[in-house]
């Protein structure tokens, strides 16, 4: 039973609990969520970067190992301490755009940086008319139009005084928040030379400082893809209804020298080169392989000679010669096929004569007076005449060719004409019966006997 009686304690406990985290979402007292600047470490940590500032120090000294100088492991605070302000500042932006959503709830979907928001907050207050706030020196023009248009129609009512005095103090906290978070990355940029060499060679102090505070480390940026860190440090921006698909994908990298230095077409792609040679120089750097930044400036001397490459102009097209002819005469096979067709597309000698001309004398032609087809030395050989020797022909005739012509030429003679009739007309009787086959030139036969005037029946002896 008194087991059983613990477990139910236990089990009262963690409701309390979760009833404690439920709570902690409906915050009226920022410092119950907001416990960063009240923290020892940070205060520790602040004040050794605004003494090493004030000191201005080169790094650490020549002969010593980087992880066992102090510097250096103020500097990996700083990268950590960086990573928290970033969150302890999305913990109060969610604070004021909580409390504030009751007077513009549609400011959050205008202005989607925190610091930015907090600044418009801290600047409008309880203003109903938004047109009177001047935000020239903290928005753009299109933003500012936006937020005149939408606070028209909006629903909101003004806060009430102890509301709108803690919304004031957190967007306080907000920019003391992002002012301790500049130190900060000053501080690491400054340092950046004896932490990051390679990387600073590439991208610089003040880029590689973000990018080392954004990924909270120089070990931790070695182990993340190329693709990640091209967008390190990029932030949604409001176009105001236009379209967001000529809006880059690069975060800090886009303030590089390199980038700023390339023309707008070849950015895109030259983003992509710079965060794959400074995702190689950060793995040198956290491995110390490379101290002195040779590796890093021999990748920036790459990436900039491929940009250069990228925008040289294509070669000209050369003109393509003429192959060289053959000399030589193509072979082909030889064989009856080919010889056939050669006798069959040969030129006859009709057609070399009509080709040809002999000075001094005209030519016939089909139509006289020099008019049509030309014969050429055809029929001037002395008789003025056309004349075609009859050459007898190379060509000899298939066997099945012949055996049909002889075949058509032996049931053609055997046939009569249809033209031709028994029938003949006389001047002298008119219409006569006469034999057909007797005006063709049949004389023997049995059929001939048959119509004759002295044949006679014949007698066969018996044997």
């Amino acid at each position: 039973m008194d087991e059983n009686d613990g477990d139910v304690g236990n089990e009262e406990e963690d409701v309390d609990m979760d009833m404690a985290d439920l709570e902690t979402l409906n915050y009226d007292d920022l410092d119950i969520v907001s416990k960063l600047q009240k923290s020892q470490r940070y205060i520790d940590i602040m004040q050794k970067v605004e003494e090493a500032l004030a000191k201005d120090s080169d790094g650490a000294e020549k002969g010593t190992v980087l992880e066992d100088d102090p510097e250096y492991k103020l500097i990996v605070d700083c990268n950590q301490l960086s990573v928290d302000i970033e969150n302890e500042i999305a913990i109060v932006h969610n604070f004021i755009r909580d409390k504030y959503k009751l007077k513009f709830q549609e400011l959050e979907s205008l202005v989607h940086h925190p610091i930015d928001y907090a600044r418009v907050v801290k600047k409008i207050g309880n203003e109903t008319d938004i047109t009177l706030v001047d935000l020239g020196d903290l928005l753009p023009s299109a933003i500012i139009m936006g937020i005149s248009v939408t606070s028209l129609t909006t629903k909101g009512s003004p806060l009430p005084e102890d509301v709108l005095q803690k919304v004031l103090g957190a967007c306080d906290r907000a920019l003391d928040l992002d002012s301790a978070r500049k130190k900060v990355l000053d501080f690491v940029e400054s340092k950046m030379g004896s932490i990051a060499p390679n990387l600073s060679a590439i991208v610089g102090s003040a880029v590689a400082a973000k990018l080392v505070g954004t990924a909270g480390g120089v070990s931790a940026l070695a182990k993340m893809p190329a693709c990640n860190v091209q967008v390190l440090g990029h932030k949604r921006k409001n176009l105001a209804g236009f379209s967001s698909t000529s809006q880059s994908r690069v975060g800090y990298l886009e303030q590089t020298e390199i980038l700023q230095s390339t023309p707008p077409g070849l950015r895109a792609r030259a983003s992509r080169l710079v965060a794959a040679k400074s995702t190689l120089a950060a793995r040198v750097d956290a491995t110390r392989g490379d101290m002195a930044g040779i590796n890093g400036r021999a990748l920036r001397e790459e990436i900039r000679k491929k940009i250069e490459k990228w925008q040289e102009p294509p070669p000209a097209r050369q003109p393509k010669p003429l192959p060289v002819p053959d000399s030589e005469p193509k072979k082909r096979r030889g064989g009856r096929r080919l010889r056939k067709m050669k006798e069959r597309y040969a030129v006859t000698d009709m057609r070399k004569m009509a080709n040809r001309m002999r000075f001094g004398t005209p030519e016939e032609s089909s139509l006289g007076a020099g008019l049509g087809e030309g014969y050429g030395m055809l029929g001037q050989a002395g008789s003025n005449r056309l004349r075609v020797s009859s050459v007898p022909s190379k060509l000899k005739l298939n066997a099945k060719v012949a055996k049909k012509l002889k075949e058509r030429q032996y049931t053609g003679g055997a046939t009569t004409s249809g033209l031709t009739s028994s029938l003949a007309f006389t001047p002298v009787q008119g219409i006569e019966l006469c034999n057909p086959q007797q005006a063709l030139g049949l004389g023997s036969g049995t059929q001939s006997t048959y119509f004759s005037e002295s044949g006679t029946f014949s007698k066969l002896k018996k044997i």
